[in-house]
């Protein structure tokens, strides 16, 4: 099955910067290469820290005084952190860490659901050493989820039921509609419904799905029931 990972997706070709790279370049190289964010890494090429257009809004607020006198002693943790941020001088100062990342062989949909709970933009990508090797933006992951539905509904009939339940693909009737499938049909056995309701939730694109399905035949308890044994097999199931 389709399944892109978040190596298939990433930008290789990463600006980053290092721990004592001064603010002032961390400022040209966002805007020179128009990006609202970058990784910062040490000498072996490990994430320790992200900085975004936020943290340079949080020093240049610093720069202009609006962070005058004031008890350190008084300040909740956040604001000792926006304050150190304020008078940050280079980007080990002014990052935010421990960094928010996520491994190449990580599926789409996990790196998705990262962003959404940290509520980030990008995520650096590292490898099993934790060593920077990609960049994977919110736009990125856009790119997978905004698959025409046409284009879905013939992975779901190719890959779920044909390839892997091996079935006619006349057996369900499969719509889409905004990356939302929903499966109508009759399947075989009783297993058969979670396996085809899972393996689609799966490909890529697909926001969530309908079941609609029944079954022919109850294989949970590993046999027929009695009803089944004496030839009453046609009869619809539900779960």
């Amino acid at each position: 099955m389709k399944h892109d990972n978040v190596g298939s997706t990433m930008t290789s070709d990463v600006v980053k910067a290092a721990y004592d790279t001064p603010f002032e370049e961390i400022a040209r190289l966002l805007s020179q290469h128009r990006i609202s964010g970058l990784p910062v890494v040490d000498d072996d090429e490990k994430v320790i820290g992200v900085i975004s257009t936020t943290d340079l809004m949080v020093h240049r607020s610093g720069e202009r005084g609006i962070h005058g006198g004031f008890n350190w002693s008084s300040l909740t943790r956040r604001a000792r952190v926006r304050e150190s941020k304020a008078q940050a001088r280079n980007a080990g100062q002014l990052m935010t860490h421990p960094a928010v990342t996520v491994h190449a062989d990580q599926s789409i949909a996990a790196a998705a659901r990262t962003m959404a709970e940290h509520r980030i933009e990008r995520l650096p990508v590292v490898d099993e050493e934790d060593r920077l090797v990609g960049i994977v933006t919110r736009r990125d992951l856009l790119q997978v989820f905004l698959r025409p539905d046409p284009e879905i509904r013939r992975e779901v009939i190719d890959e779920v039921l044909v390839r892997a339940l091996w079935l006619p693909p006349e057996t369900v009737r499969v719509d889409v509609r905004d990356g939302v499938v929903t499966l109508t049909g009759q399947l075989p056995r009783r297993s058969d419904v979670p396996v085809a309701l899972r393996m689609t939730l799966q490909i890529d694109g697909v926001i969530a799905v309908a079941d609609e399905l029944t079954f022919i035949v109850t294989d949970s308890r590993g046999g027929l029931s009695e009803e089944e044994f004496h030839g009453d097999s046609g009869r619809r199931g539900t779960l």
